[in-house]
């Protein structure tokens, strides 16, 4: 047996009646269902500027001077150099920062500042001077700065004390940069011995008794001393030199 269901002609059908205050929360709704449909289609899916004669500022961090400038006029955007800042990863010359920002609304001709990079932040070269080279060596490499094999000098300060740094402390440097340290040998305190009329191999004995070394060795032909005899020397002898200071003779040789 087949059931038929009685279904009322179309002119008697009735609607619900809704209250004002629903209605009007559910036109809300629907407005702004659409609204944001509208929005995020214009400005997410397909972005343009939101009024005639508008652009869009392009995106120019990272790229050098003119490669942004030259993106920006291509906008119809006017540059204006904000001038340049360090910047501890940005390359120099790099675009850093931009006002306005990329992707904002702009019109025609306006002026969007740049600001460059200048490159890591420099390092001032720290006063190290009267402290111990190993000291030194650890100041500077906290600073950022490389310490360079360490030079040495006679001075009056003990041995091993910093007397000064090339480049000068407090001058400024890109970081890992190379600061060579110089140190005293100590004050000179060992007197020349007097080597004239020694044979070469009695001065060079009588230097290294005394903490010298025997530097270069010049022959000359003389008739005022037997061959192999030391007729001059350098420094003279009397003159006060530093452990390890070097001699240099001239031997005598035949004249013929």
């Amino acid at each position: 047996m087949r059931l038929r269901r009685h279904v009322p002609p179309l002119r008697e059908w009735k609607l619900p009646v809704l209250e004002g205050s629903r209605v009007r929360r559910w036109a809300a709704a629907l407005v702004g269902a659409v609204l944001g449909g509208y929005l995020t289609a214009y400005l997410v899916l397909f972005p343009a500027p939101l009024l005639h004669g508008h652009g869009v500022v392009p995106r120019v961090l990272g790229l050098s001077l003119q490669e942004a400038s030259d993106q920006l006029r291509k906008a119809g955007l006017q540059v204006q150099d904000g001038g340049s800042e360090s910047h501890p990863t940005a390359p120099q010359g790099t675009i850093v920062w931009q006002d306005p920002p990329p992707g904002v609304s702009a019109p025609a001709g306006l002026r969007v500042s740049l600001v460059s990079s200048d490159g890591p932040p420099k390092i001032a070269v720290p006063d190290v001077s009267g402290l111990d080279a190993d000291l030194a060596r650890r100041l500077i490499a906290a600073a950022g700065l490389t310490a360079a094999p360490v030079e040495s000098v006679q001075a009056a300060a003990p041995p091993g004390i910093v007397m000064l740094t090339r480049p000068a402390a407090t001058s400024v440097l890109s970081p890992g940069a190379p600061v060579t340290i110089v140190v005293s040998r100590g004050a000179p305190t060992i007197p020349v011995p007097d080597l004239l009329g020694m044979s070469q191999a009695d001065a060079r004995t009588r230097l290294e008794l005394d903490g010298l070394d025997l530097g270069t060795v010049t022959r000359r032909r003389t008739r005022d001393a037997s061959p192999g005899i030391v007729v001059g020397q350098k420094p003279a002898a009397g003159t006060l030199a530093a452990p390890g200071t070097v001699v240099d003779i001239v031997v005598a040789r035949s004249p013929s």
